[in-house]
């Protein structure tokens, strides 16, 4: 009776490893964007589900009027975009998560820093919770398959250069460690 009570608690542990194990490479699987509707800066309706790039990288990049670390990263990047276009092919959306009392204000603000960005009003915060946004600025990389490979939150001097150093190995089709 001991023997099978002992090989019946192996057979459960092994059974409990190995689907911990089968867990842990589907939490590896790559997320696609979720199917949101959103205006644009123009007030055009899209769907972010069908945000693409001809298979080049794209970034997301999740900010607000008030948020001084957003525009900060969103006028770095806007300073050097023009160069990580022509070398990579990438497309920055810059999402507004402003409300709608102040998203009036966020094409003048894009417009007045030539910000050269797809701008994407989220007033309701549907996209924002979609993707798990807690903190801004909080920037997403995709492939060129619409995968999130890489996210980060906040924003210091410098970091701009880790974006482009991941965007240029995704254009070159290398794969990232997924950092969730």
């Amino acid at each position: 009776m001991k023997q099978i009570l002992v090989t019946l608690a192996l057979l459960i542990s092994f059974t409990s490893l190995v689907f911990a194990q089968e867990n842990k490479q589907d939490e590896k699987t790559l997320q696609k964007l979720p199917s949101v509707t959103l205006k644009t800066a123009d007030g055009k309706t899209i769907n972010t589900a069908d945000l693409t790039n001809d298979g080049k990288p794209m970034i997301i990049s999740f900010w607000a009027l008030w948020c001084k670390p957003c525009i900060k990263e969103l006028t770095t990047i806007s300073e050097v975009y023009d160069e990580w276009v022509a070398e990579t092919g990438v497309k920055l959306y810059a999402v507004s998560i402003d409300d709608s009392r102040s998203s009036a204000r966020v094409k003048p603000t894009a417009d007045g820093k030539n910000w050269d960005y797809e701008v994407l009003l989220d007033v309701n915060s549907d996209f924002k919770r979609a993707m798990n946004v807690n903190l801004i600025p909080h920037t997403f990389l995709l492939n060129g398959k619409g995968e999130i490979v890489w996210q980060h939150t906040s924003f210091s001097e410098g970091a701009e250069l880790e974006l482009i150093e991941l965007v240029r190995k995704v254009a070159r089709g290398e794969s990232l460690e997924v950092h969730n």
